[in-house]
């Protein structure tokens, strides 16, 4: 119904029409007066709702079921249905079945189909299957029905449903609207000022001018720029928390350790299973590191293979044994000189606190690191080959569970979390050893969020410390807290190649909870 000049009809034209319209009187139906006019509705449209956006009209909306053919629809209206084209191709002394598949074609299992419930042809058996016409005549009424529908006459809604099911016709619905005045109608529409100038101010028309409203709820224009992945909110929130209890950060910006300060310098035995390379990523080149500390290399070899190892240094002059049996097994120097990709940030942590022993005198600290480590893992919906450890430890003079304890509730009560229990556990390199969990109360049932101990004394000893020196530490993932707090479900989602970059640019801003009922 575009007819005359259609689409061609510019914009000024079609308002200054609908305004004129309107001086007499509403407009019932937007289609029907785009018609009567012989203008595009979709022009008309497009005017209205910048009239409407200036008040000057009000659009009210009225939707229609509608019906199309589709393109089958459109042959079966042209040529016939299938079932009496089909009906058509059986003369009086009847047809054989694959005569009428040889002609109908594509359409023969339909349109027999079709015949056969209708009664207009019936199967003799006793003539090897022959068709026969059943009845003289028949009425095309599908071919009817289509044909009313092109025309825009629509049959009853149980044979609509029927010609939609034989996928013969589609739904068209569209849209119109009732058109009245608005708040701001008058017969020409002038140009709104977005600003006052000096001209206005001077002549004194900004008292009559129309003037643009603001909206204060538009966004800017994106700028393109960097954003912050979701795992680097979460970690500065987790950072912000270890400071204000006071810690330091360790300096972990390398992803290449020995397996000496990785395994060896925390006690654990050169035959445990996580230093085979299904579980760790060796390094090819180089193979081998150049450098440890020959005076501490010789010490935690002496731990390893006797544990009787006379520790020594400043702050220990007496050089008290550390009382331990060792694993008794031969330990291979070739064998800690391996290069490999970090297991876990706990390699730092014994550098620094070798580091520390070998000061003149013993002083407490705090230390925390928040970085990536590599784990030959089968990948799934939560695990990767890399991930990021969060870790935090408290070294000072007779340190206890207890203080490990505390230290953990004061932690995850910043973040939340002040339901927390513990449960004994094994590590190598930590005893006593417990996993923290936090009762969850969407899950309605207690999650393990971490793992901590107390370092060994066959680790802290071989390093220079005094016999009276602990250390409690714990640590947990940065991706399970992200995952939990962004909903998300599968890890490769979040980190990796697979991440989704729109989801990168749109993430919201991290709080970590603090409230003490959440």
């Amino acid at each position: 119904g575009d007819g005359g000049k259609g689409s061609s009809w510019r914009m000024a034209e079609v308002e200054g029409m609908l305004l004129a319209a309107l001086k007499g009187g509403d407009i019932a139906n937007s289609l029907d007066w785009a018609k009567s006019k012989s203008v595009d509705h979709a022009s008309v449209i497009g005017t209205l709702k910048s009239l409407a956006g200036d008040e000057f009209v009000v659009m009210e909306a009225e939707d229609h079921e509608a019906w199309k053919l589709t393109d089958e629809g459109e042959a079966c209206a042209d040529k016939g249905s299938p079932e009496a084209q089909v009906f058509a191709m059986v003369g009086p002394d009847g047809a054989a079945k694959d005569e009428i598949e040889k002609l109908a074609g594509a359409m023969a299992k339909v349109g027999l189909s079709q015949c056969m419930q209708a009664k207009w042809l019936k199967v003799d058996k006793t003539q090897g299957g022959r068709i026969f016409r059943e009845a003289e005549s028949v009425q095309d009424t599908v071919q009817q029905q289509l044909q009313g529908v092109r025309g825009g006459h629509f049959p009853a809604k149980a044979d609509l449903d029927k010609l939609k099911k034989r996928k013969l016709v589609a739904a068209a619905n569209y849209k119109t609207f009732k058109v009245t005045k608005g708040a701001g109608y008058s017969e020409t529409r002038t140009k709104a000022c977005t600003d006052i100038t000096a001209d206005m101010m001077h002549d004194g028309s900004w008292k009559t001018a129309r003037f643009k409203p603001y909206n204060f709820a538009a966004l800017g224009q994106d700028q393109g720029a960097g954003r912050l992945h979701p795992l680097l909110k979460v970690r500065k929130e987790f950072r912000e928390i270890f400071l204000e209890m006071g810690f330091e950060e360790m300096p972990t910006q390398r992803f290449v350790e020995t397996s000496f300060w990785n395994f060896d310098s925390l006690f654990q035995p050169q035959a445990h299973p996580a230093r085979d390379m299904q579980d760790t990523f060796f390094i090819k080149d180089p193979s081998q590191t150049l450098t440890i500390p020959e005076d501490y290399l010789t010490k935690v070899k002496s731990t390893h293979e006797t544990g009787n190892c006379a520790t020594g240094g400043p702050q220990d002059p007496a050089a008290t044994p550390v009382g331990s049996f060792g694993h008794r097994t031969p330990w291979m120097r070739a064998e800690a000189e391996k290069n490999l990709l970090r297991t876990h940030t706990t390699a730092i942590s014994a550098q620094m606190l070798h580091k520390l022993a070998q000061e003149k005198e013993f002083r407490p600290a705090k230390y925390f690191s928040i970085d990536r480590v590599f784990r030959n893992e089968t990948l799934d919906a939560t695990h990767l080959a890399e991930f990021h450890q969060i870790e935090g430890l408290v070294v000072d003079k007779n340190l206890t569970l207890g203080d490990l304890m505390g230290t953990i509730q004061a932690f995850f009560a910043k973040l939340g979390m002040h339901e927390i229990r513990f449960k004994p556990t094994y590590n190598p390199y930590t005893e006593p050893s417990m996993e923290i969990f936090n009762y969850h109360k969407g899950l309605k049932k207690w999650v393990e969020i971490g793992n901590s101990g107390m370092f060994r004394p066959e680790m802290l000893r071989p390093m220079g410390f005094a016999d009276d020196v602990s250390c409690i530490a714990w640590g947990l993932s940065l991706e399970r807290p992200t995952m939990i707090l962004y909903g998300i479900d599968n890890i490769r989602d979040l980190f990796g190649h697979k991440v989704d970059l729109h989801m990168i640019k749109t993430n919201p801003v991290c709080r970590l909870t603090v409230g003490k009922d959440e």
